[in-house]
């Protein structure tokens, strides 16, 4: 089978900014599922806490699948749906294990390495024109991160364990930007849901293959955060796939940076973990960057419906 894609009008079918704000919330979403997966990884470690997500997280994305009018996805998507799976593995494990050993808000401030990365990926790959709005935006983004990282580096108290945990932050960061490049193509041959369950299910797939020798069974206790953590998951994934379907990656990746205002407020919510100065003059260039990004009066991309 073979894959329709069907366009429809842009004039009145949805506001430039609607994407803009729809990727907003997914982010928001997922920050909190970054505080919650903390707490997991803590307890039980990177690899349990990413398996039995995905492994929920699959089960809860294909009722919802099943539910629905669907279609069969063809080789060439499926083929996408695993390239961005594996992908997306080597960001958790990476991104997560690097998480337990920093304060939430330096792993999310490292993090935004990322966007820029993709920004220019998005050119490379998708043919997008990079304009000047959106460089400026990534560019005041990336320059709150180096405040930000500057007063974490020059505490006495940063330990080694933290140092390696910043490492594999910043590897994460490069399969990231990578990730976001496969989103935009993802959403234009898949309808969100379809995206959540094969991206799930392959992640579990890859995850399931050294279960025999890693896997432990998840306490009882764990189980309302690992179901917080899923909900999460899938409403961020959700959003993030219906706006990257709408609008350029250039405009949707600058939003990544309100990230760094949640992550601020859960880590002292959750692990009492104290904002320095510079990290809150760090946020408002993020901040500053988020708002050229809005005023650049984003292009939509054409709406996209995939039929069989």
């Amino acid at each position: 089978m073979s894959v329709a894609v069907k366009t429809s009008s842009l004039s009145g079918a949805v506001s430039p900014m609607i994407p803009v704000l729809v990727c907003a919330l997914a982010i928001c979403l997922l920050s909190g599922m970054d505080a919650a997966m903390k707490t997991l990884v803590i307890a039980v470690g990177v690899y349990n806490t990413v398996l039995w997500r995905s492994m929920v997280a699959t089960v809860v994305a294909g009722a919802a699948w099943s539910a629905g009018p669907r279609s069969k996805p063809t080789l060439a998507v499926l083929r996408l749906h695993a390239l961005r799976a594996a992908i997306v593995a080597m960001v958790l494990i990476c991104f997560f294990w690097g998480l337990a050993r920093l304060p939430l808000a330096v792993a999310i401030g490292l993090s935004f390495v990322a966007p820029l990365f993709a920004l220019f990926l998005a050119a490379l790959l998708l043919g997008e024109r990079i304009r000047r709005q959106a460089i400026w935006a990534s560019l005041a983004g990336i320059a709150g991160v180096t405040i930000i990282l500057a007063g974490q580096f020059g505490q006495p108290s940063y330990s080694q364990d933290a140092l390696l945990g910043t490492a594999a932050v910043l590897v994460s960061t490069v399969f990231y930007g990578y990730n976001l490049i496969l989103a935009r193509q993802q959403a234009q041959l898949a309808k969100p849901i379809e995206i959540m369950l094969f991206q799930n299910l392959c992640v579990a797939i890859i995850m399931g293959l050294a279960a025999p020798w890693l896997a432990v069974a998840l306490p009882a206790n764990l189980w309302l955060p690992l179901a917080v953590v899923t909900v999460l998951s899938l409403a961020g994934q959700f959003l993030m796939s219906w706006s990257y379907a709408r609008a350029e990656a250039q405009y949707l990746i600058p939003t990544e940076y309100s990230a760094f205002i949640w992550a601020i407020a859960l880590g002292w919510f959750f692990f009492d973990e104290e904002a320095a100065w510079t990290t809150l003059a760090g946020a408002c260039l993020i901040v500053a960057g988020c708002l050229i990004a809005a005023r650049a009066n984003p292009k939509l991309a054409e709406p996209i419906e995939a039929a069989v």
